[in-house]
């Protein structure tokens, strides 16, 4: 995030004037910021952030025009909330899950983690639907659903991000109640929301969908649009809009 600030990336978060903002995989603290990268930040008057406990690893934050009803930090599971992997913020229509989930890792070591965290992250959910609540779950999925959602399904079958078990929490969700938002107003568009670095493929758009709405089905009929703003640059991912009315 602090290399981003340098580079001006948050002029194009300014002039776009989402309502929520929501970043993922900071690397970064708040204490870490200047004043001067403070001030910038301070076209959003809250700032929520849950930062990981081991430093410049990943981290989210959600920024808000207006004061949520409640904030929550992680899910209340210490062993996936010390990696400052999600913010909750309550609003009057819904809860707003801001997620970065987890990376299967080097030779997928860390898959088990990563589908652990799917589980108890759906339990929750599960928890919230029977109460009545309506959720958004937005951020950096770390998994391609569908071959559609990734330019070489193919060669990528044994790769953390598209492998069989990770694949099917995301069809488990769409079973407990929510909606892929873009994939149901798009069901057959070919985007991408994250590159490589390596081998020039943003500029030959080999990517992967790893970025989401997942909407309890209550809200799909309040959705107008999902934008993927792959034109934008400065990170491996763009950013996704959501427009609900």
């Amino acid at each position: 995030m602090r290399a981003a600030l340098g580079k001006g990336s948050w002029d194009w978060v300014k002039a776009h004037a989402s309502d929520v903002f929501c970043l993922q995989e900071i690397k970064s603290r708040p204490e870490q910021l200047t004043a001067e990268q403070h001030q910038i930040l301070s076209s959003y008057p809250f700032v929520f952030w849950n930062p990981a406990e081991r430093p410049g690893y990943s981290g989210v934050a959600t920024f808000v025009k207006e004061q949520p009803l409640e904030v929550i930090l992680g899910m209340g599971s210490p062993e996936f909330d010390n990696e400052g992997r999600i913010i909750q913020t309550l609003f009057p229509s819904f809860r707003l899950f801001n997620i970065y989930f987890p990376n299967g890792g080097e030779e997928n070591a860390r898959v088990p983690y990563k589908l652990d965290f799917y589980g108890r992250l759906l339990e929750l959910c599960d928890q919230l639907h029977a109460k009545g609540e309506k959720i958004v779950i937005t951020g950096d999925f770390n998994t391609a659903h569908q071959e559609i959602d990734l330019k070489n399904p193919k060669a990528n079958e044994k790769s953390t991000g598209f492998l069989p078990e990770e694949r099917v929490w995301v069809t488990r969700y769409l079973e407990h109640g929510f909606v892929d938002a873009y994939r149901h107003l798009y069901p057959e568009r070919v985007q991408y929301t994250w590159w490589t670095y390596r081998f020039n493929a943003r500029a030959k758009n080999v990517g992967w969908r790893l970025d989401y709405y997942l909407m309890s089905e209550a809200l799909i009929p309040l959705v107008e649009d999902v934008i993927i703003h792959d034109e934008v640059m400065g990170s491996d991912h763009c950013p996704v809009t959501l427009i609900v009315r």
